[in-house]
């Protein structure tokens, strides 16, 4: 670059963007409300944490070699809505057990009535 930015010429990579609007949504309130949470669930350092986005769609249709790109999306891209989310969930904490059948007879309070 010689002091000049031609229209095509990428500044800033993608990703080093998406990085820094990142950091200026968590703001230090935003910071503080998480950790706030984190300490209320009594979550440790050392627990198994994953960090998920959800409200995303990804495109199972395969298309054609003609297809309108305009409004097609090609098979298997991820699109991410508008109201996407971000999903903590912390796996150590998770059980996985298997629902057990009752330790005694099911007495139902109201008895199913086939005749209404």
């Amino acid at each position: 670059m010689h002091g000049s930015l031609e229209p095509d010429e990428n500044v800033m990579d993608e990703s080093l963007a998406a990085k820094r609007k990142a950091i200026a949504i968590c703001n230090k309130s935003v910071s503080e409300q998480l950790l706030d949470a984190i300490a209320k669930l009594g979550w440790d350092c050392y627990d198994d944490v994953v960090v998920e986005i959800g409200g995303t769609t990804v495109s199972g249709i395969h298309q054609g070699e003609d297809y309108n790109k305009k409004w097609a999306t090609p098979f298997g891209v991820r699109k991410y809505n508008k109201d996407a989310f971000i999903i903590i969930s912390n796996n150590s904490h998770r059980d996985l057990n298997k629902s057990e059948p009752m330790g005694r007879e099911h007495k139902p309070a109201h008895l199913y009535d086939a005749e209404k």
